[in-house]
């Protein structure tokens, strides 16, 4: 079969690989139909991402029919119409048996640590698949269920509830789905980015306020949004080091702050600016089984996940995809590629 790798940074191929095949009796292999690029893809390829392993199939944002189940697979069969998860745990370290499998000690995360999604057929098993009705959600929109279960995941870690100001740094597709999921909950939300045209994709998703940082001062922002509060949640989804100190700086006494990325580059903080305010930092990190409140979130209509998909490319176009997500960042948001 067909498969997107990169075998080291900077080296991308389509290469001709085994298609995979049920070793256990979970095993379920998915028949690919779409998947949507992230950042961390990207970052995969550039040697960006810290975390990742090589060689490897990259996709972690796959969807597609069931082509062959395993024995004791009974929930879906083949035909039906999956998404997958992609978090893979032990189920023994103290993260998993605390209930945080997404940082299991042992996380094998798939396309980053196992081969993923971009390819014509991908393995995963039984329980990170969830079958869904294509009547109410399209099969493209299904691409983007992994992006938001990334945020609830952050807006859980942060506990957003209804009637917090909410900041948002950062409005690509990380940002914008977490925007949503807090709007979700009840909460107003205020999104940055230095692209207006970025700024008017949030305005449609639903944001309270929108600001370009490079000609609008955030903390005057922030104080006018909050009436000089500070934010009750700061969610950094640019992960920069500029981006930690604002966010210190921005956030409310006793405030949450949400901490996303995955560069491996230290920063440097003064301890005092998480004493001073007794501020409360998550990291977060892929999802925690969020994915049935996520289908719900897309079924009822609380979110509007297509209004992210800008580009379509056949899957062998990944070289031109990834160079739009590179050279026309004001006006690409989500990606998909097509099997």
């Amino acid at each position: 079969m067909k498969a997107i790798t990169v075998t080291k940074p900077f080296e991308l191929d389509i290469a001709t690989i085994s298609a995979p095949e049920i070793d256990r009796d979970d095993d379920v292999i998915i028949k690919v139909r779409f998947g949507g690029i992230c950042g961390s893809d990207i970052g995969i390829y550039t040697g960006g991402n810290s975390l990742a392993k090589y060689p490897i199939v990259i996709g972690h944002e796959f969807v597609g029919r069931v082509e062959k189940v395993g024995s004791a697979v009974k929930h879906v069969k083949k035909g039906d119409f999956v998404v997958s998860d992609i978090v893979n745990s032990c189920g023994r370290c103290y993260a998993c048996r605390s209930g945080h499998h997404n940082v299991c000690k042992h996380l094998k995360v798939t396309g980053v640590h196992i081969n993923g999604g971009f390819a014509e057929y991908a393995k995963t098993k039984a329980e990170n698949v969830y079958p869904i009705d294509i009547h109410k959600i399209p099969e493209k929109t299904a691409c983007l269920i992994e992006p938001y279960a990334v945020g609830v995941e952050i807006n859980t870690r942060a506990n957003v509830v209804a009637g917090d100001k909410v900041v948002v740094f950062g409005s690509g597709p990380a940002g914008l789905a977490a925007m949503q999921v807090a709007i979700a909950r009840g909460a107003e939300v205020l999104i940055t980015d230095i692209f207006e045209e970025r700024l008017t994709l949030a305005r449609e998703m639903g944001a309270t306020k929108a600001i370009n940082v490079k000609h609008v001062d955030l903390r005057t922002a922030i104080n006018q949004f909050t009436e000089n509060e500070g934010a009750h949640v700061v969610i950094d989804a640019v992960c920069s080091q500029q981006s930690i100190l604002e966010a210190l700086d921005v956030v409310a006494p006793s405030g949450r702050f949400v901490v996303l990325g995955t560069g491996a580059a230290p920063s440097e903080i003064p301890q005092v600016a998480f004493t001073k305010k007794g501020i409360n930092v998550f990291g977060t990190r892929l999802n925690n089984k969020r994915f049935p409140e996520v289908i719900k979130l897309f079924e009822e209509g609380k979110v509007t996940p297509e209004k992210m998909i800008t580009h379509t490319y056949p899957f062998d176009d990944i070289e031109k995809a990834f160079d739009v997500i590179k050279n026309q960042k004001n006006t690409v948001c989500k990606v998909l590629l097509e099997w």
